[in-house]
């Protein structure tokens, strides 16, 4: 019997981020799928066109909690908030921050689109153009990720054992270096606005000497 009469995607999506918890992203492979679906690979296909297209609905399943707006505030508020909600949605997860950092660079996540829409938002609201609304927006999406895949890191080596004491004392009191770290991004966007630095030109491109 074909997969989409035996399971609906939502089951599938979901076996997949459990097998994702057990076994972390390496081990997450649409035959190992397959196999836990009772079903064959190419079954899998009626419902993903491709493995990417699968790791971004676990990715959406992950972040559903982020999709919240947070209460109306002030841009910067909105930021910490929407940055923390994402730490905490991939921190739920084994890999989590390696697996969304995959559809991150594919755009298979919706609710990743989502979330990056809301940072540009605040973005805006914070008085930057929309170029630049968008270039800090990923700024923040990439201080997450990364912060976040290195503290699964950190936490994976620390629980096995194999992290070095002076390394292991990095993984102490994560939140508030998160936190320190988040704000400190916003501070400097308020101080670029400050300064009335944003003129729309685009970092990248050299700006000619009057």
């Amino acid at each position: 019997m074909d997969t989409h009469r035996r399971h609906g995607r939502d089951e599938v999506v979901a076996k997949a981020a459990h097998l994702l918890d057990e076994y972390g992203l390496a081990d997450l492979t649409m035959r190992r799928l397959a196999r836990e679906l009772g079903v064959t690979p190419g079954a899998l296909y009626w419902h993903f066109a491709d493995k990417q297209e699968l790791l971004g609905a676990v990715a959406d399943r992950i972040l559903e909690p982020t999709c919240r707006e947070p209460a109306d505030a002030p841009w910067a508020a909105r930021i910490v908030a929407i940055g923390s909600g994402l730490r905490e949605a991939l921190l739920s997860s084994t890999d989590g921050a390696e697996l969304v950092s995959a559809t991150f660079a594919s755009g298979t996540s919706q609710a990743l689109r989502g979330i990056l829409e809301r940072l540009v938002a605040a973005a805006d609201d914070a008085g930057f153009v929309p170029t630049n609304a968008e270039l800090a927006a990923r700024t923040i999406v990439y201080y997450v990720l990364g912060f976040t895949a290195d503290e699964q890191s950190r936490l994976q080596w620390d629980a096995a054992g194999a992290l070095p004491h002076e390394q292991s004392v990095l993984t102490s009191n994560p939140n508030a270096r998160f936190t320190f770290g988040l704000r400190l991004l916003t501070d400097g966007m308020a101080a670029r606005q400050a300064s009335d630095a944003d003129d729309g030109v685009d970092p990248g491109v050299a700006v000619p000497a009057p």
